[in-house]
Order: structure tokens, then sequence, then C-alpha cells
């Protein structure tokens, strides 16, 4: 058995847009100003940041941010989404030899939606969010349930994801994983660009 694991935002499917209104329409309703999408994204997936304070200036999410997140995303989570180019291929060719699973720091909920909206939820044995763990990425639990769930070691899994929090996690958890530069980070170095090296990252891994 071998495992694969993405995570999903920025890795399979480009939500930047709506992530990006969402978190600005809970800033205005708390009284600030916009942000630039590029701006936001950028931070969104920085490790060294407390997202609740950079963005709402709060130590931790209020019920508040919660509900107005919620509130929004949940009518616009689906606007704008895109696959991108190559991955609906790739999710469908490494399906017939791999257990394929979702650790996202999205909602669960969401992330079923997101993806069986696009076409590509019916391929992954687990999705799991923010919600399905204690402590998110960069956190390594999230990874490691998944580990239980399909009972693989962790030489036998890998995780693709486009943010030093999935790197970490994995890391943390003893997995191999593969910085990609296409999402909402622009790496300087260790990212792979394509999806034709994505592949050749995966073969040489379970070769």
């Amino acid at each position: 058995m071998r495992l694969i694991m993405f995570d999903m935002d920025g890795t399979l499917i480009d939500s930047g847009l709506a992530i990006t209104n969402t978190i600005n329409y809970v800033r205005v309703n708390l009284g600030f100003e916009k942000l630039e999408k590029d701006y936001i994204l950028e931070k969104v997936n920085d490790p060294a940041i407390n997202s609740a304070e950079f963005f709402y200036g709060t130590k931790e999410f209020t019920p508040q941010q919660t509900k107005l997140f919620e509130e929004y995303y949940n009518i616009h989570c689906l606007t704008d989404l895109a696959v991108y180019d190559g991955i609906s291929k790739l999710i469908d060719d490494l399906s017939k030899d791999f257990t394929l699973a979702v650790a996202t720091n999205a909602n669960s909920d969401y992330a079923h939606k997101m993806l069986n909206h696009v076409g590509l939820g019916h391929h992954f044995k687990t999705i799991l969010g923010y919600d399905s763990v204690k402590n998110p990425k960069p956190h390594p639990e999230m990874v490691n349930k998944i580990l239980d769930i399909h009972n693989i070691s962790s030489q036998n899994a890998q995780l693709i994801g486009d943010s030093h929090k999935d790197i970490m996690a994995a890391t943390r958890a003893g997995v191999d994983s593969v910085l990609v530069n296409w999402g909402f980070s622009n790496h300087e170095k260790n990212a792979i660009e394509t999806v034709k090296e994505l592949e050749k990252k995966i073969f040489d891994k379970f070769k």
C-alpha cells in the first residue's frame, strides 16, 4: 500500500480569489481596510505568522470572525474555482496505483464540496480539514491521522503541498514531501514548477 497526500488550496485547486474575498469581507466587517490579493495569499501560508492576529488583530479567531468567514465562504467558495493545469490527469493516473488523501487547513465540509465541484472528490479515500484534528498543519497530527486511517507506514507515503506548513507537517511525521510553486507562495528554492516535475518526484520516490 502506498499513499499520496495532497494539500488542497494552492496545490490541487486555485481558490485564491475566494480566500482573498472572504478575508477582506471579514476585515471590512470588522472595520479594517481591504488588502491586496497577492499579499493575502503570501501571508496566509506563512508558518511564522499568526493569521488571526495578522488579518484581524486578535490573538486567536473569535466566534464573530469565524461566523463572518463561514457565512461568506459558504456562499462563494465554489465561485472562480479552477483546477491547476495537468492536475486532473495526474490525480486520475495516480488513483490507479496509489491511495490518495487530502490534508487541508480548510474546513473538511468545504473541502469535500469544493473537490466534488471540480470533479476530483471521488479520487480521495480520506479528506481531512482543520476541524478533523486538534492541531492543523504545520503540526503533524493530520498527516499521522491519515497514515493511521489507512494503516500505511510513513516510508510508504508522500505529501505534496504549496506551503512550508505542509512540508513541516510532513517532516515532523517522518514523511517525504514535495513543495510546489504554482500555488499561493512564491518560493525562492527547493520548489518545483510543473506537474511534469511532480510526476518525476513521485516516480523517483516510489519506483
